[in-house]
């Protein structure tokens, strides 16, 4: 099997093209409205970690972004990001540099996200914060993503993806604490999608959920079964 990084990069003209149609304009846009809603609560500078093409990165306000693509990441030079050729499992920053760091529609994409989720913490502010925004697997969205993995799409069969409560495990074993989430793609998948605005806390039936969460300290996480589901 062909590493991600050059499935991207011989798929990249095709996946970026995908944000210019009518639904990917706005399925994108709900889903940066997730994200924005916790972003608003970090100070800069940001990084990306997986940022692609930089569409995400150039909407949110993100400084920095990494991947291990060269054909995304000319793209995301062009949109004004700083970036940098390297894997989330070795990032080339020094500790404590970051305010925030972003994790969009990645983890399902790397070797090992455990590793991942630890570089993410080291790069951290003691009071920066990490944002994961996935594909819900136990929603409609992660069913029809899982799918396109057993049709073999080109770029979602070398996805693996998780359950909130499997993303919200790992980052606990990286030593982070739940803050806060937020929802988005509670309508299911259709050719004819329409506009939706995000949540700001918890959805179990959403397709795409953002997770922020702050280091580890002794106070209470925040818990799926505390946040707001209807």
């Amino acid at each position: 099997m062909k590493p991600v990084a050059e499935v991207f990069d011989f798929n990249v003209k095709d996946y970026d093209g995908w944000f210019d149609t009518l639904q990917g304009k706005l399925l994108f846009n709900i889903e940066v409205d997730a994200v924005k809603r916790l972003a608003k609560r970090m100070n800069h500078p940001f990084l990306e970690i997986g940022v692609g093409t930089g569409r995400f990165a150039k909407k949110i306000g993100i400084d920095f972004g990494i991947d291990p693509s060269q054909e995304a990441l000319r793209l995301a030079k062009r949109r004004g990001i700083q970036v940098k050729k390297a894997s989330g499992e070795r990032l080339p920053f020094k500790d404590e540099f970051f305010g925030c760091v972003f994790i969009l529609f990645t983890l399902c994409f790397v070797e090992d996200p455990g590793k991942v989720l630890a570089e993410a913490k080291r790069v951290l502010k003691p009071d920066g914060g990490l944002i994961v925004g996935l594909i819900n697997r136990e929603s409609p969205w992660g069913k029809l993503y899982l799918k396109k993995k057993e049709e073999g799409h080109p770029i979602y069969k070398h996805a693996r993806l998780y359950s909130v409560k499997e993303v919200i495990e790992m980052m606990g074993v990286a030593g982070m604490q739940i803050e806060a989430y937020s929802s988005a793609l509670l309508q299911p998948p259709s050719e004819s999608p329409y506009e939706e605005a995000a949540y700001s806390w918890f959805r179990a039936g959403a397709g795409f959920i953002c997770i922020l969460a702050k280091k580890a300290s002794s106070s209470v996480n925040v818990s799926r079964e505390t946040s707001k589901d209807a």
